[in-house]
C-alpha cells in the first residue's frame, strides 16, 4: 500500500513539474529566479545521489527528474529567445563590474 501511495506522489509531482516545464519549453522562456533555480539543481542532485545509496527508486526518479527541470529552468532563464528581466539585469552588472 505505502508503495502504491509513494508512486501516485511521484506521478502527481512529475505530472505538475510536466505541465510547468511544457510551458516553458513552448514559450522558450522561464521566470524562475536564477539563485533559486541553481540552488534547486544542486539540492536534487545531492538528493539523488542521497536516493541512490539508499537505492530508494521513487526518490532517485524524483530528484533526477527535479534537477533536469532546474538545468531546463536555468537554460531558458540564460539563453532563452525572449531574454527575462533577471538576464538583462545580470548583463547590466556584468557589464558595469568590467569599466
Amino acid at each position: 500500500m505505502l508503495s502504491l501511495l509513494s508512486m501516485f506522489g511521484l506521478v502527481l509531482i512529475l505530472a505538475g513539474w510536466g505541465y510547468e516545464t511544457y510551458q516553458t519549453l513552448k514559450d522558450r522562456h522561464c521566470d524562475v529566479k536564477l539563485n533559486f533555480a541553481l540552488l534547486y539543481f544542486v539540492g536534487s542532485s545531492l538528493l539523488a545521489f542521497h536516493a541512490y545509496v539508499l537505492n530508494d527508486m521513487i526518490f532517485i526518479i524524483l530528484n533526477v527528474a527535479a534537477a533536469l527541470i532546474a538545468l531546463i529552468n536555468i537554460y531558458y532563464i540564460l539563453f532563452g529567445e525572449k531574454y527575462s528581466q533577471q538576464y538583462k539585469d545580470l548583463l547590466k552588472k556584468t557589464k558595469k563590474s568590467k569599466k
